[in-house]
């Protein structure tokens, strides 16, 4: 059964209070009820998530080394984030992403400008990229910092955990 009808089968009634007419090339057309999508042309639904992949080395952002740098208070909105923090105890999926944010700068990380999901911290015995990825939280441990590490060490946390969990091993170092 065709999804299409020819406009010529249309009683004549249809149009009877219109100003319509149809010309003959028209009206032996077969028009379609629903335009069909090439699959290439739609777009994806969330295209600036990716799942389980973080990123290539990118550099540091540009934010002040904890060495040499005078403490700066933290923002009043940060505080703020930084007081709604969830107990430390509790999984570090019940707390919300200004709270994990403002959390990630007490503990020395800095946001990256360009990928906002990722954070970096350099720490006197080694330096360590944070990504939060949709479902677990990333730390890739460089060998280019400081320590005697061969390769980037790369390890995995699910937000199913605690934060006091999560910020012990991160903290931790390779």
């Amino acid at each position: 059964m065709s999804m299409s009808m020819s406009m010529s089968t249309l009683p004549s009634s249809t149009f009877a209070n219109s100003n319509l007419s149809l010309s003959t090339s028209l009206s032996s057309q077969k028009l379609p009820l629903f335009h069909t999508l090439q699959a290439k042309s739609l777009p994806l639904p969330f295209p600036h998530l990716r799942i389980q992949t973080p990123p290539p080395y990118l550099p540091p952002p540009l934010c002040k080394s904890p060495e040499g740098a005078e403490a700066e208070a933290a923002p009043p909105e940060e505080d703020e984030w930084l007081q709604k923090l969830p107990e430390k105890s509790k999984p570090l999926y019940s707390h919300s992403l200004p709270c994990i944010e403002a959390w990630l700068r007490n503990l020395g990380f800095c946001q990256n400008n360009e990928d906002r999901a990722l954070w970096v911290v350099h720490k006197p015995d080694w330096h360590a990229e944070l990504f939060l990825d949709l479902t677990d939280l990333y730390i890739r441990y460089l060998k280019s910092g400081p320590g005697n590490l061969e390769k980037n060490m790369e390890r995995r946390f699910s937000y199913a955990l605690s934060r006091e969990d999560i910020e012990n091993a991160v903290l931790g170092g390779p």
